[in-house]
Formats: C-alpha cells, structure tokens, sequence
C-alpha cells in the first residue's frame, strides 16, 4: 500500500474516512510494503496484534466517529517503550521482556483510536545520539546510507522521514528526540519534563527523560504530544501545567542565538546555520546573541559528570554482564559507579546554579535558537571515534532537559552536500505551545519537502488544536494595541491573535469621567460591527486581568461576525446613560483618530 507513504494525519484522516470498513485490509496491506530487511523496525505488528486493536475500536467509531480523532492512524514506538503483549529490548537481547501493558501515552494514543504497527531501534539503553550502538544494526540516514541517522532514537526518525508513518514515539533525555530529526529532516517535539507521562518507559536517567515525538509538520507533532500528554498519578514525576505560559510566538519574537558556535570545523554545517539565519531574518525575527557559557558547561556535565550515574542506576544488575551489552554503551554507564553520593549532591547544586542562569538569560527573549547538532559523520568516522563524535552531536542538546527546557527541532535549509541540517527553538518549560506556534509559520516559509519523502509540505497553514489552558478574549479600546493599558495583557504573556469584529447588534459609547478613557459596548437590536481585537491569555492570570478591570465595565460575552463567542468586555446600563454614543465610527480607533484630528 506504497500510495500510503508520506501522508500526514490529514491524509490519512481524509482515506479511512472514506474506507473505514476497509482499515483492517488498509493497514494489513501497508504492513505488507515494508521492507523485511529494514533494521530500523525491530518488531512489526502481525494480523492478530492489528486485528486486536481495531476490534476495540470499531464498536466506538461507529457510533461516534469524532470519539476518535486518530481512528486507523498507524505510529511506531521506540523500543524502550512498552506496548502490552510485545517485546521491549531497549536494544539490548538480554534485558528483553514482554509488556504487561502499555506505557500511558501510548495508551492514550490507541484510546484516541492510534494503531501501533511496530516497534523501533534505538542505541542501546537509549545511550547514544548516533544510531550506531546497537546489536541488530546501525540505522542509516535517510538522505545518505554512509551517514549516522542520529540517535538513540534512530528507528522511530527514520521510519518517520521516509513516510512509513505519520508520528512516532522516541525518547529525549541528551537530545534522542532532536538529532535524528534534525538529520532526518523531520519534526522533533520534546516536550517540557512530565507532560507525556513516562510510566512504561525504559529509564535512561529517570530525572532527565522525556517522551518525544517525530512528525513530518509541527501541527502533526503538537497535536500527537497533545493527546498524548497530561498528568498522571502513576508517574512520580508527571506534571500539571501551570497555564502561565503563553499560547503563541510574537509575530516578530526575539531570538537568543549563541555569541561564539563550534562546528568542529564542518564548514557545510556552519554554511546551513547561516543560511538559517537569514531566514529567520526574513520571517521577522530579531536575532540577540548572548554569552552561552552556562549552557555549554551544564551540556558538559551529563555525560563528564555524576549525571551518568543514572544511567548505572537505570541498567541495575545488566551491568555485571558486559558481554551481553555494547560496549561502548558499557563502558559509558559503567563510570557512574565512579562517583560517590556526595559528587552527585554537588553535581546537583552546579546544576541549579547553571540552569537559575540559564533560566534568566530566556526570561529577556522568546527562546533560544541553536543547530540542532554542529556536524554529521559517517558509519566509517563512528568506528574511529564513537565517543569523541558522539559527545559534538550533543552540544547544542545536553543542556536542555538538565534546565527544564521546552524545545522543538524544525527542518532548516540543507547542506550543500545534500545532508539535512535542523535547527532546533529552546524555551522554558511549558512553551511547547509557543514554539509550536513558531515552528508552523517556519515550515511554511521554508515549504521544504517532507522528511525524505520528496513530497509536498501542504500550502494551507497548519493550526494548532484549540488551548484550554488560554482565554481568548475581546477587547475594545484602552487594551488595544499601543493603548495606554495594553501592558495589563503584555505584562501577563497574553499573545494577540486577530483584528476583527462583532456581530453587528453592539453599540459603541465613550464613557464619561474615565482615566484612561474608555469605550462600553452593549449589545442592541440595532447596531454596527464594531472592531474588536482578540487576546489569548493565559488562563492562570485571568482572574489577575479582570480583577484590574474597574466598574462600570467587566467580563462577559460577546459574539462575533463569523458567529463566534468570546470573552470581552461588557458595561453595566446605566453607565451608558451619560456617555457619547459613538457607533457610527464603528471602533475605538476611529474615533480617537478623528478626535485627535479634531483637535488639530
């Protein structure tokens, strides 16, 4: 079923829409295309493992197919996580066992009615950002088999780039989720720490891992980790988000980029970074360097460092088997039993104190743009130098979980020789959404292929799902953009999203004895189409704006010309009795702008 190949959840959405009788037969037959010898799956799912899944999911579709948003998708797993009555290796023979149940966020993905058609290679324990560390075979890079596809999650990219399916799980703690995109031209989402839960997920260090998700668009990505994600009492280290965080990227944001870059003398990698730049010049964005020496020296300790005792910690007793390991990936884990309880406190105390500075330098922009990775080597140059090569691709990566950072790894102009060449937008934690926003307007202004698909990116503008963590809501005059309360929005990370306006039953009054002064705007059997413009706040300061809002306006609804109800402001009656009844300038600009000229 190769005419499957490449399609977004769109297209795959649009056919089972209209074959959903035929999705056994659909899914039965792509399974069938792939290729026996293609070692970046490690299990493929049989009939009996596809039948099992739609059985329980048909009764549901059919009675309400909107129950099941992802009905008949079909996604990969990487294989250090667990999918019930299937083999979890993490890479590695000896440490195989079959899952009991699924890890929760691929349990929320087959609720959403999602179809896992197989499991995926990874570097072994998910150590490595390289691909190559693993018994059943380097995966090779889609774009160039002499090339590393990037690691750990190597399988999970590169069935994603070539089209095999639409999103897959990988796992992030160094980077996993970022370097293979990035040399895979795919989306890497890794979400903030605790969103998508890890229960079912093999640790590699428990405190620094996420779940991760490739895609071919940003919107694919956002909407799977979406689904995915959430909080969850079985997840020691599950997070609520705090809905303090902005729903989107100013439409001119403020990019931090690093004062000094090292590209390990790859001139093509440096070539494609400042080809990027020039587009994100051209997209509107301003470009500050800083001083990035606490991110290099926290990337630094994850690997040089007690950090790796985690990973000790997280193999347990495999280690006393070196022969049934890799022994690059041994020799790694094996040096945390170097370090004593006390170098792991200090370690800490030099983490929170690189990360609060960290912390400080995003708080004066809106994120953090790096390459995703300075340099790509060949399967060859690997062999010569596993660690030396291994320890470049994680520079602009490490740091990033040891600092409870968001970050999104975009595709970005190629090589010259051809080779993918990612950028990836780090921010603090929870701006997933933020970036998210970003990276849709990127994909678009670049409109490169998809992954290696060769297809098409889709010339519509991708959206987001709707946020229930942002209130969006109208305003009228004094909060407008360049009026004097504007800054009660800015101030809380309110994002403006549109200029539009009412439905026409509003009409519109200067009110007497107001400082600022102020419109109110009621709703009338005859009126105008006032303009309004329309604010996402987050919804944990909400309650803070309205509580600024002074009498006689407050909060209500309003509707809108294309039928929509939001929030926006409202005025008590008998305010209106004493003021001027402007409607017939139909906004508040209009009216300032004419009282202006007026004085004039």
């Amino acid at each position: 079923m190769a005419f499957m190949t490449g399609k977004t959840l769109a297209g795959w959405r649009q056919h089972i829409r209209q074959n959903s009788n035929a999705v056994f037969a659909l899914l039965q037959a792509h399974i069938q295309s792939l290729a026996t010898d293609d070692n970046a799956w490690l299990t493929i799912a049989n009939d009996a493992q596809l039948s099992a899944q739609l059985d329980a999911l048909m009764p549901i579709y059919r009675n309400n197919p909107e129950a099941l948003p992802l009905f008949g998708i079909p996604f990969a797993v990487k294989d250090n996580v667990d999918v019930a009555g299937w083999p979890t290796t993490a890479a590695c023979p000896a440490f195989a066992y079959v899952a009991e149940e699924d890890a929760t966020a691929v349990a929320r993905l087959k609720a959403a009615g999602a179809i896992v058609i197989g499991k995926t290679n990874l570097d072994q324990f998910a150590t490595g950002l390289v691909g190559t560390r693993s018994p059943y075979g380097a995966v090779v890079n889609s774009f160039n088999a002499d090339y590393v596809s990037g690691g750990s999650s190597s399988g999970s990219a590169s069935v994603v780039a070539r089209g095999l399916v639409p999103f897959a799980f990988g796992t992030d703690t160094a980077g996993s989720g970022r370097v293979p995109a990035g040399f895979n031209n795919i989306v890497g989402l890794k979400p903030t720490k605790g969103w998508l839960s890890a229960k079912g997920v093999v640790p590699a260090c428990r405190l620094n891992d996420t779940l991760s998700v490739f895609a071919l668009t940003v919107e694919d990505a956002f909407a799977i980790a979406t689904l995915a994600g959430g909080d969850d009492a079985q997840d020691a280290y599950s997070r609520t988000h705090p809905a303090t965080t902005p729903a989107a990227m100013p439409s001119s944001p403020v990019f931090a980029i690093p004062e000094m870059l090292n590209f390990f003398g790859d001139t093509e990698a440096q070539t494609a970074w400042e080809l990027a730049l020039d587009a994100l010049h051209d997209s509107g964005a301003m470009l500050k360097p800083i001083d990035f020496s606490a991110f290099s020296q926290l990337a630094e300790q994850l690997y040089q460092g007690p950090w790796v005792a985690e990973r000790t910690a997280a193999v347990g007793e495999m280690l006393q088997h070196p022969e049934r390991m890799d022994p690059t990936v041994h020799a790694i884990i094996a040096a945390g039993l170097n370090y004593s309880a006390v170098d792991a406190f200090r370690a800490e105390y030099l983490r929170a104190e690189l990360a609060q500075k960290i912390q400080r330098a995003l708080g004066e922009v809106d994120a953090l743009v790096v390459p995703t990775s300075p340099t790509i080597h060949t399967l060859e140059e690997m062999k010569q130098e596993p660690v030396r090569f291994n320890s470049q691709f994680g520079t602009y990566t490490n740091f990033t979980n040891l600092a409870d950072l968001s970050a999104l790894a975009l595709p970005a102009p190629f090589r010259a020789d051809g080779l993918p060449a990612g950028i990836t937008l780090i921010a603090p934690a929870w701006h997933d959404r933020a970036l998210a926003d970003f990276g849709l307007r990127w994909q678009q202004q670049l409109a490169l292929p998809m992954g290696a698909t060769g297809q098409p990116l889709a010339p519509d503008v991708g959206t987001l799902p709707v946020s229930s963590r942002h209130v969006r809501v109208a305003v009228v005059g004094a909060h407008l953009r360049g009026m004097p309360l504007n800054f009660q929005l800015t101030a809380r990370r309110a994002v403006f999203v549109e200029a539009t306006h009412t439905a026409p039953c509003y009409r519109l009054y200067a009110l007497a004895n107001t400082q600022p002064q102020k419109p109110g705007i009621a709703r009338a059997a005859s009126g105008a189409a006032i303009e309004v413009e329309l604010w996402d706040i987050p919804l944990a300061r909400f309650g803070e704006f309205v509580a600024e809002i002074p009498a006689p306006l407050g909060i209500g609804s309003l509707e809108l010309s294309d039928g929509r109800w939001v929030k926006g402001f409202i005025c008590e009656p008998a305010a209106l009795n004493d003021a001027a009844d402007i409607t017939e300038f139909k906004g508040w600009r209009h009216w300032i702008a004419r009282k202006e000229n007026h004085h004039v």
